[in-house]
């Protein structure tokens, strides 16, 4: 099942189902006014989101309209939490290799996780806005998943159960105002601007074989203004699988139904595929030459993510943004 959120003027949208081939889409709001209406009765609406589902697969009818991505909000326009872990070991240790940083002795054993900002999430085509360039914006492709109720210290082997759609992230990060905050020893703010997600959510079983309830092997397809940056396969090098960033956040309280766990910025050990976020190549360039020669995104840049199936079709529908400039209220 294919599921997207409709700009309305509300905070929260219109939940909308879409076909399989993203052509066309259909309202739900009859079954659930909200996607996250939806998870918090899910036992109750998914059977009927499913049903609609398969009409629309088989013929439109005459409620459905063309999908349009740009009409549309991230699947859950805000979430009770969202909770970015960092499963690709290779993407940290490059990171902390280019500035002379060792990574920590638990790095292998023990999920990093922070949690970000989710009051007020970007759309999938929503432009980027940043006030200065000097704040150093970046990209960082990811894979997450919706959960449904997670009760407090549940098992990684039961973790599973509580996925309940899979996205595209967009955590996009100011890279020069990180290293102040962190050296505060309190975490990240300010360097973690609004989020964006895929137009699409996706229930697991669309996504076939390529889906073994842990991780999603297909490449994730990152551009920086029409340019392949890099195509790194998000099934390969998941130091820690999905379950397991769940049991992790839940390990000293329950998360609540539509709580969004991300994977951290996919990275493989090949660097011939590239990288998912412009630091990773800035740090490897340094570890090659001494110094970075890619800059981060200026004003009016362009970035997109994707993933396609075995037949070149996109699951989730592409992020696509552009860098503007923000002028803040006086």
């Amino acid at each position: 099942m294919k599921l997207a959120t409709l700009k309305d003027g509300t905070r929260d949208g219109t939940l909308i189902v879409v076909s399989r081939d993203l052509k066309h889409a259909i309202k739900a709001d009859d079954i659930a006014p909200t996607l996250q209406a939806a998870l918090d009765d899910w036992t109750y609406a998914a059977p009927q989101l499913i049903d609609r589902y398969d009409a629309l697969n088989r013929a439109p009818g005459s409620r459905a309209f063309e999908f349009e991505a740009r009409q549309c909000a991230s699947p859950l326009p805000r979430a009770y939490q969202w909770a970015d872990g960092s499963a690709y070991l290779s993407h940290a240790e490059r990171l902390r290799k280019a500035r002379g940083a060792e990574m920590p002795k638990s790095a292998r054993s023990e999920p990093l996780m922070y949690q970000g900002g989710s009051d007020a999430f970007l759309g999938p085509c929503d432009d980027i806005p940043l006030e200065s360039e000097d704040w150093g914006l970046d990209l960082e492709a990811e894979i997450a998943v919706i959960t449904g109720d997670v009760p407090m210290g549940i098992a990684k082997k039961d973790a599973g159960e509580c996925i309940r759609l899979l996205m595209l992230v967009n955590d996009w990060s100011l890279r020069n105002l990180a290293p102040a905050e962190l050296a505060k020893g309190f975490g990240f703010f300010h360097s973690k601007p609004a989020s964006a997600f895929s137009p699409l959510a996706l229930t697991p079983d669309e996504l076939g074989p390529a889906w073994d309830g842990g991780k999603l092997a297909l490449p994730l397809v990152v551009e920086v203004n029409g340019e392949l940056l890099g195509r790194p396969n998000a099934g390969v090098d998941m130091q820690f699988e999905f379950p397991r960033l769940i049991a992790h956040a839940a390990r000293t309280r329950p998360l609540a139904a539509g709580t969004i766990v991300g994977s951290g910025t996919v990275s493989n050990a090949d660097q011939s595929v590239g990288t998912a976020c412009i630091a990773e190549k800035r740090a490897l360039e340094s570890l090659a030459s001494g110094e970075p020669a890619t800059p981060y995104l200026k004003f009016e840049d362009r970035v997109r993510i994707d993933m396609l199936d075995a037949e070149a079709h996109t699951l989730f529908g592409a992020i696509e943004q552009q860098v503007v400039k923000y002028a803040p209220p006086k």
